[in-house]
């Protein structure tokens, strides 16, 4: 029998696997981890990482606003996803 993950770690392992250039939303990464409406879990577990490995800012709002950022705030955030070469809006 294979142990049952937490909410948290599946999060943060769909988001580690976020390709570079490519984002995904705080919903799509609830949905993805098997609870679709936890989308503010998703942003809570994302303002509480800081494994630099889990590319927490390539997760953005649905409306594609990039959202906070607890490694630098927006402008870092943002800064980040044009030089990977994300499409975000301003």
């Amino acid at each position: 029998m294979q142990p049952k993950t937490s909410f948290r770690e599946r999060v943060l392992e769909i988001v580690s696997k976020i390709p570079r250039g490519k984002t995904m939303t705080y919903k799509e990464v609830a949905e993805k981890a098997g609870s679709p409406r936890a989308f503010r879990a998703v942003g809570s577990i994302m303002a509480r990482n800081y494994n630099t490995d889990v590319p927490c800012h390539r997760v953005i709002c649905s409306d594609g606003i990039i959202g906070n950022y607890n490694r630098g705030g927006q402008s870092k955030k943002s800064a980040l996803l044009q030089e990977e070469g994300a499409r975000i809006k301003r």
